[in-house]
C-alpha cells in the first residue's frame, strides 16, 4: 500500500512539473506491445501509404513499441506542448500574392523547444528517482507519439490522424519519456469524434481514403516537405498557395474551439515575416538567403530548392501576372526539379492576362 500511494505520489508530482516546465497535457501509459496499434501500422505501410518515407518501414520493429526501441522501458510519460493559433489559420486561403507556411513552423523550431523541455524534465525525474534510467524523443526517433498520447489519456486520434485533445483541439506537440520507472497508466481517452467529417471534407486532394486513415503520398504536408522532385500534376493546383505543410484538416476541427492561444509557448509565436510572406519575395531567395531567413525554423531543412519548388507552385495557382517576373528567372535555375516548375507556374501565369 505504502508503495502504491508513493507511485501515485509521483505521478501527480510528475504532472505538476510538466504543467511548470510549460506542457499543456501529460498522461502515463505502459511501454509493452499493442499488438491492434502494431497490425495497423504494417497494413498502413504494406499499402505503401508512407511514400518515399523509407525509415517509417525500415526501422518497424523499433516503432512497433517503445520496448521494440529499448527493451528496459517500463513505462512512457507522454507530453503535449500547445502551439494554439491566435489567428485563422485559413485566413490567407484565396490571397494569391501570399504564401501559406503551416501554424506550426512560423515560430522556432518545435523540435528544439520540446526537447529542451523534456530533457528539463528528464533532469527533474532523475533527481527523484536517482536508480531511474529514461530516454527522451520528439518526432525524431521510431516513436508512435500519437497512439502513445491516447493510449495516456492526453487525447485521442481523430479521423485525420492527428491526436485531438478536449482541452486543446488539434494544436499539440507530442513528446515522450521513455522510463525504466514502472508508472501507474493513466485512462485512455475515448474517440469524441462521432460523425463529424469536417476534417476528412475539408482536404484539398483527397488524402484520406477512409476516416482515421492517411495516405501520405495525396497529403500537402507530405508533397511539400518530405517529397523530393516534381510534384505530380494532379497535386499542383490543389496545392493553391500552401507553400510548406498544410493546416486544413486540424483548423476546421469543432474542438479547437476549446483551444487557447494562452497555452502556447513564447517560443512557438509566429514570426511577423512568416505569417504572411509575399510569394516575390520568396521566389527572389537564393541558397544564402533562405539560410538566413529560415535559421532556427524547421523549415530550413528542405532546402531552398525544395521551398523555391512549392513557391512557384503557389505563384502557378497565384492568378497574379506580375509574379512573372519573379518566375522567368527560375527557368534556367540549376535545380532541374525548380526550372519544371517554373515553366508550369509561367504557363499558368500566361493563362491568367
Amino acid at each position: 500500500m505504502v508503495n502504491t500511494r508513493t507511485r501515485l505520489n509521483l505521478e501527480h508530482r510528475i504532472e505538476a512539473q510538466a504543467r511548470e516546465l510549460g506542457f499543456a497535457s501529460v498522461g502515463f501509459t505502459g511501454a509493452d506491445e499493442d499488438p491492434l496499434r502494431a497490425q495497423r501500422l504494417e497494413e498502413w505501410l504494406g499499402e505503401g501509404r508512407h511514400g518515399s518515407m523509407e525509415w517509417m518501414e525500415t526501422r518497424l520493429h523499433h516503432r512497433r513499441s517503445p520496448q521494440g526501441l529499448w527493451p528496459e522501458a517500463k513505462s512512457v510519460i507522454a507530453l503535449g506542448m500547445s502551439y494554439a493559433p491566435a489567428f485563422d489559420p485559413m485566413a490567407l486561403d484565396d490571397v494569391g500574392e501570399r504564401a501559406r507556411i503551416s501554424i506550426y513552423a512560423q515560430g522556432k523550431d518545435y523540435h528544439d523547444v520540446v526537447k529542451k523541455r523534456l530533457k528539463a524534465l528528464a533532469r527533474w525525474l532523475v533527481e527523484q528517482e536517482p536508480e531511474s534510467e529514461l530516454k527522451v524523443f520528439v518526432d525524431t526517433a521510431p516513436v508512435m507519439e500519437k497512439p502513445l498520447g491516447e493510449a495516456s489519456g492526453i487525447g485521442w486520434q481523430g479521423k485525420h490522424t492527428n491526436l485531438v485533445s478536449p482541452d486543446h483541439g488539434s494544436w499539440l506537440f507530442l513528446g515522450a519519456v521513455y522510463t525504466t520507472l514502472e508508472l501507474e497508466p493513466s485512462q485512455p481517452h475515448r474517440d469524441q469524434c462521432g460523425s463529424c467529417r469536417a476534417c476528412l471534407d475539408s482536404c484539398p486532394t483527397d488524402a484520406f481514403p477512409n476516416a482515421y486513415t492517411l495516405d501520405a503520398r495525396r497529403c500537402i504536408s507530405y508533397l511539400t516537405i518530405e517529397h523530393k522532385g516534381p510534384i505530380a500534376e494532379e497535386f499542383r493546383v490543389p496545392l493553391g498557395n500552401r507553400i510548406y505543410g498544410c493546416d486544413d484538416c486540424l483548423a476546421v476541427c469543432p474542438w479547437n474551439k476549446f483551444a487557447s492561444e494562452a497555452y502556447a509557448a513564447a517560443e512557438f509565436l509566429p514570426r511577423a515575416e512568416l505569417t504572411a510572406p509575399r510569394l516575390a519575395d520568396l521566389l527572389a531567395l537564393d541558397d544564402a538567403g533562405f539560410r538566413a531567413l529560415f535559421s532556427g525554423s524547421p523549415i530550413k531543412r528542405i532546402g531552398r530548392d525544395r521551398f523555391v519548388r512549392n513557391c512557384l507552385y503557389a505563384a502557378g495557382n497565384s492568378g497574379e501576372p506580375q509574379l512573372r517576373a519573379y518566375v522567368e528567372p527560375l527557368l534556367n535555375d540549376p535545380d532541374p526539379v525548380v526550372a519544371d516548375a517554373a515553366k508550369w507556374a509561367k504557363a499558368r501565369l500566361s493563362e491568367s492576362v
